[in-house]
């Protein structure tokens, strides 16, 4: 017998998701306009810079109501900021600048194809046959999108490759960020921006690129408060409720969204291989985001702290006075066996 309830952190979870993949994908092409003519060191600062300032003041606005960062936590942070605050957004910016703005768009999709597979190494993620063919589907649209830039231009490829690169680089980021998606993601954010903008920053000294037109900086500081940092955001908590592979696959919408909006503002290099692959992109997203997940299973007994809201099925303990909405704390739970509709959230990491 399904539990209505438990589909509500489902559906909330994909629109969380979707909403992360919009405010992400709308960057893209703006970010490969504004950044063709700054150094791609410079670009990844930028970028993390606005998104630790808009978690900054989303923090003083919003005030806690999630777990703190712990100590044992920044280890993983900085490894977060590392790949996914300074390598990644450079082979990005880098890469957008020779595939151009709707191939690289499009080609941001293999980070659902990382993310599902590392989710499963790692978290044990299930991959039904659902998500198998769309993970099969989506690295085929991958393989056109190879294809079409290396008809198109001598530099074409490498920057596919690059952009490949950044994928796979978000994905291990992604991967690295799952068991921080319990915490303050406003502090996740902070630390992962802060820490990728120094880095990226003294690279960019290192090699000596140029200081970027004013006009740049105030676009691409704006794309880092809203790509990647208010998105940043909303693909952590979407996290914490169906799993990092769900919410990378979910988060595939946003390279259509970025191709779209740079084929309105003239972008018109695709050719009929990377028309092929938008179709076997939508193919996957449309897998991935269908796919089902239920049966029969054991809760262990367990003491954490998380996220959490009442009343739910995993959330029965009281609170005198009672407590309203989302909140955090320390609480136990006793062993649970029951069936239902489930993603791989905190609860449900169980093998299969």
């Amino acid at each position: 017998m399904w539990h209505d309830c438990a589909v509500k952190p489902i559906v909330t979870g994909v629109v969380l998701a979707a909403a992360a993949a919009v405010t992400f994908g709308v960057t893209t092409p703006i970010v490969a306009w504004a950044g063709s003519s700054v150094g791609p060191f410079t670009t990844a600062a930028l970028l993390y810079a606005g998104a630790a300032a808009a978690a900054l003041v989303l923090r003083v606005l919003k005030g806690r109501s999630d777990a703190p960062l712990r100590r044992g936590d920044w280890s993983r942070v900085v490894a977060v900021a590392v790949v996914g605050g300074a390598i990644a957004p450079t082979l990005l910016a880098w890469g957008l600048q020779r595939s151009g703005p709707t191939i690289g768009s499009l080609l941001l999709n293999l980070e659902a194809v990382f993310t599902v597979l590392l989710a499963r190494a790692f978290f044990h993620e299930p991959i039904g046959s659902r998500v198998a063919f769309a993970v099969l589907a989506m690295a085929a649209g991958g393989a056109a999108l190879t294809v079409d830039a290396w008809q198109d231009a001598s530099w074409g490829l490498l920057g596919v490759l690059a952009v490949a690169a950044a994928t796979a680089a978000w994905a291990t980021d992604n991967t690295l960020t799952r068991p921080l998606a319990e915490r303050d993601p406003l502090e996740v954010i902070v630390g992962k921006g802060s820490i990728g903008a120094v880095v990226t920053t003294i690279a960019a000294i290192s090699v000596g690129e140029p200081w970027p037109a004013g006009w740049a900086i105030g676009v691409l500081l704006a794309c880092g408060a809203t790509g990647y940092g208010i998105s940043l955001r909303l693909y952590l908590v979407a996290q914490r409720r169906i799993g990092a592979g769900r919410t990378g696959s979910v988060f595939a919408l946003a390279p259509f969204i970025g191709a779209a909006l740079a084929f309105a503002l003239g972008d018109r290099v695709a050719g009929p291989w990377a028309i092929a692959a938008a179709g076997l992109f939508v193919v996957g997203v449309v897998a991935h985001v269908t796919e089902r997940h239920g049966h029969a299973h054991v809760h262990a007994p367990e003491r954490h702290d998380h996220v959490h809201r009442h009343p739910d099925e995993h959330h029965a303990h009281d609170h005198e006075p009672p407590f309203v909405g989302e909140h955090a704390h320390p609480h136990a739970h006793d062993r649970l066996e029951h069936e239902h509709e489930h993603a791989p959230d905190l609860h449900h990491g169980h093998a299969h």
